[in-house]
Parts: C-alpha cells; sequence; structure tokens
C-alpha cells in the first residue's frame, strides 16, 4: 500500500511506505518493480478474463430464470456481482500502478472507492453463504422459518450499504495529484535554463497533516483485516466445522461427498487470503518502524506476489459455489445447448421471424424454470 503525504508536511518528498532510512529518501524498490513488470500486465490480465467470464457466466444462468430459488442461490448472485465489478477496475488499478493516472480526480476516487466496496461486500456474502449452509443442514428445524428470500434480499441491501460505509474513507482520502518527488526540475549546465518534465499524476493517498495519515493509515488496513477477512474466516471455521460434523453423522454418499465440497472451500479461502492478509497485518504493525530499503523492497515484493494469489479467488468463487453444484452445472448446460441452437438456426438458411424467436427463448425459460426441483439451492 502507497501512501503518500502532502507536500507542506514532508518538504521537500512525501512521507511514503516505500522511503526507508528515516522516510525522506525515495527507494528504488527494483525487486518489486521488476515483480510488478511481469504480474501486472500478465497475470492480472489472466485473473481479469478468468474472473470476467466465469462470473459473467454465472450472472447470465441467474438472469435467464423467473425467480431466485433459495437464499445460497441470493447470495451467490451478489458475490458473482461484486467479483465481477472487481475485476473490471482491476485493469485501471493496475495501470495506475505502473503508469500515471490520466482520468482525473472523480474517476480515481471512483475506482478505489467501488475496489473497496467489493472487496467488503464479497467476503461478507461469502460469510452468509456460510451461515445459510448451517443453518439449512445443522439448524434444519429452523430453516424453514430463517431462511427466506425477502430475508435474502434484506441482508444483501444491508451488506452493501455496509460495505459503502466502511469505504467512505477510501473515498475521501484518495486523490488525483502530483507528488512533489515527481516534479523534477532539471538545471542544464549549458544554458542555466530550467527544464521540467511532464507531469506525473497519481491515484494515491493524501493528507492534509501528519496525524491524519498516522490514523488513516492504521485505520483502514485494520479494518481491512478485521471485516475483510478475520470475520468471514471465523464464520466459515464455525459454520463449516458444525456443517462437517452434521453430515459425518449421515451415511450416505452424497453427503460425504458434500463433506470433501466443504473442505475444499474452506482449503482455497485460506490458502488464497491467509498469506496476504498477514503480511499486511505485519506491514500494518510495523509501519512507522525504521528500516532499510532492503527491507522495504522485499516486503513490498511479497505484498505484490501474494496480493495476486488473493485475487485469484475471484476467478475460483465461480467454480467453488456455483459450477461445482450438480444442478447449476445442469442448468447451465441447457441454456448454453438451447442458445447454440437458436443460433444455429439464425444463420441458417431459414431465418426466424421476431415473433418465432419469441416464442423459442420462452419456451427456453419455461424448461429452465421447469426443471428446477422446488427451489432448491444449486449448491450441495
Amino acid at each position: 500500500m502507497n501512501i503518500s503525504n502532502d507536500t507542506t508536511t514532508y518538504p521537500p518528498y512525501e512521507y511514503d511506505d516505500n522511503y526507508g532510512d528515516g522516510g525522506y529518501e525515495p527507494c528504488s524498490n527494483s525487486n518489486n518493480n521488476s515483480v510488478n513488470a511481469v504480474v501486472g500486465p500478465y497475470i492480472h490480465s489472466i485473473i481479469c478474463i478468468l474472473g470476467l467470464v466465469g462470473n459473467s457466466l454465472v450472472i447470465l444462468t441467474y438472469a435467464l430464470y423467473k425467480r431466485t430459488k433459495s437464499m445460497t442461490d441470493v447470495y451467490l448472485l451478489n458475490v458473482a456481482i461484486a467479483d465481477l465489478l472487481f475485476v473490471l477496475a482491476l485493469p485501471f488499478i493496475v495501470y495506475n500502478e505502473l503508469y500515471s493516472w490520466p482520468m482525473g480526480q472523480v474517476a480515481c476516487k471512483l475506482l478505489r472507492g467501488s475496489y473497496s466496496v467489493n472487496l467488503y461486500s464479497g467476503m461478507l456474502m461469502l460469510a452468509c453463504i456460510s451461515t445459510d449452509r448451517y443453518i439449512a443442514i445443522v439448524q434444519a428445524r429452523r430453516s424453514f422459518r430463517l431462511r427466506s428470500l425477502s430475508n435474502s434480499r434484506i441482508i444483501c441491501a444491508l451488506i452493501w450499504i455496509f460495505a459503502l460505509l466502511v469505504s467512505v474513507p477510501t473515498f475521501h482520502f484518495y486523490h488525483w495529484y502530483q507528488p512533489s518527488h515527481n516534479a523534477v526540475t532539471w538545471i542544464s549546465n549549458i544554458t542555466d535554463q530550467e527544464e521540467t518534465t511532464d507531469p506525473q499524476y497519481v491515484c494515491e493517498w493524501k493528507f492534509d497533516d501528519s496525524n491524519t495519515a498516522s490514523r488513516v493509515k492504521v485505520a483502514v488496513p485494520s479494518t481491512q483485516l478485521a471485516i475483510g477477512f478475520f470475520l468471514p474466516l471465523l464464520i466459515m471455521i464455525f459454520c463449516y466445522t458444525a456443517v462437517i460434523v452434521t453430515l459425518q453423522k449421515a451415511k450416505n454418499f452424497q453427503r460425504h461427498k458434500a463433506v470433501r465440497v466443504v473442505m475444499v472451500v474452506v482449503l482455497v479461502f485460506i490458502v488464497c487470503h491467509l498469506p496476504y492478509n498477514l503480511a499486511l497485518l505485519y506491514q500494518t504493525v510495523h509501519l512507522y518502524v525504521q528500516s532499510d530499503c532492503v527491507e522495504v523492497d522485499s516486503l513490498q515484493t511479497a505484498m505484490s506476489v501474494l496480493q495476486t494469489v488473493a485475487y485469484l479467488h475471484c476467478c475460483l468463487n465461480p467454480v467453488l459455489y456455483a459450477f461445482i453444484g450438480v444442478k447449476f452445472r445442469n442448468h447451465f448446460r441447457r441454456i448454453f445447448r438451447d442458445l447454440w441452437c437458436l443460433g444455429k438456426r439464425y444463420i441458417g438458411p431459414r431465418r426466424f421471424s421476431r415473433v418465432t424467436s419469441d416464442t423459442f427463448m420462452s419456451t427456453i425459460r419455461r424448461s429452465v424454470d421447469g426443471s428446477s426441483e422446488n427451489g432448491t439451492s444449486f449448491t450441495m
């Protein structure tokens, strides 16, 4: 996390997390820059493509249904929306980290703020999915009263509002500006005239005073750790542990298969997010500890790699929570097959009329809706 202060606070350079030896001389961070040169354009591009395709397919599949079937389906849809918005914002964030930010103040705030909102909402939705599975399996007698579509929609709305409120500091303190250490003035030995390089603007943290910077630089990552990782992790561990214990008592092959699915879900979540969040915790605790440039470079390199691993989770969510379910796969195959047949009819010698096309699409939706079994969930 690259955090800068106003030029009036620490002349001639802003105090930055990337500055070592007292905080006033910029470190080169050669290793981190080399890693970002590969991770940014290539690895993140793969993540964006996979996340875009997977989450778009989930949303498309749900869009072809007349009604949502269960609470888990509502949560899955919102997770897919959050992940899709995240992968759409990721290319702009990578570009900002590698180059100058050309899009101005409003785009800067919207980009960083939406990233924060999607982060919190997506993680909390995963916690809601685990809670819903806990109620459906462990508290089966109460599930009919607690698991209603109206409740799930209210919960999702509250989560999005809460994520927006928690992200207010990000919206407020991110600014589009030219750092003072980028406004370099060169003096020619021959002409003694000043030559200024082209301005390089960034979309980063900016504060009016050091006290505000100190508070925000600790509060924001601490909130991200507490609400964006440890709270969902604890909820998932508690709920899925109880689910596994309950399923182990059942003498049924499908239930034992569901146990393996639960274990994979939790394991992937931990592998993707735990390393980066531990590194973020270390960085926050040692934020004001004096470090040399080598140590800062090593930490930033590790953060870049581990953050990319965490980003992979948005690509895996559609597989873990949607496509792994037999019913969801069947519905998706049916929709894909019907749309393929529809496309073949359009490009064939006998083209559909508008009325015929509408009738065909209505038949698709009826067949898909009719194939659902009493509103059961796609997962497990």
